[in-house]
This record gives structure tokens, sequence and C-alpha cells, in this order.
């Protein structure tokens, strides 16, 4: 299990990352990138591409209803201002989704 998430899972995750043409990236973070997650443990990802606020309601939205045991916590990495945590997130970060070029 690749994070401590079964594959379908990631798999479901990810098809709804290729519907949105321009998210580039999507970085995993914290805990379940560093190996040191707990069952109950939450999913942190960070967003490389430009999605408009309601974009990003609709892929949170869509991320509720896929129904999966975790919390996830999406961002927009170049909407972090915390400089602690930008480097946390390029310390640790690990690719979780990549748009397939064309």
């Amino acid at each position: 299990m690749k994070f401590g998430l079964k594959e379908k899972d990631i798999h479901a995750v990810n098809s709804l990352f290729s519907q949105f043409g321009n998210i580039n990236r999507v970085v995993i973070y914290g805990s379940r990138a560093k190996g040191n997650y707990k069952p109950g443990s939450d999913i942190d990802l960070t967003i490389e591409g430009d999605l408009t606020f309601s974009q990003q309601m609709r892929l949170e939205n869509e991320l509720d209803d896929l129904l999966l045991p975790y919390k996830i916590d999406l961002s927009q990495i170049h909407k972090i201002s915390n400089p602690d945590l930008l480097e946390h997130i390029r310390r640790v970060g690990k690719v979780f989704y990549e748009k397939q070029s064309a």
C-alpha cells in the first residue's frame, strides 16, 4: 500500500485529478509522505497548477463523494504563504499525481 492507501483509492483520487486540465501535479506531504502515518491520518495534498475557487470547490465535493475513509486536506501550492510549510513540502513531499503529456 503506497502512502498507506489502497491502490483503488489512489486510482479513484487520481482519476478525479485527471479531469482538471490545469492540474499539472499533486504532491503528498505530511505523515503519509514520511511513512509515519497512523490508520486515521489525513491525506495532505497540494496542487501544482491553477484552479479557480469554483473548480477547487467542485474538486473537493467530488473527493467527498468518493466516500473514502480518510480526510483529505487539499491546497494549492502557490496559495500557501507559510514558509515552514513550503519547506516541509519541498523536503518530504512526493509526487501523488502527474498529468500525462499528450
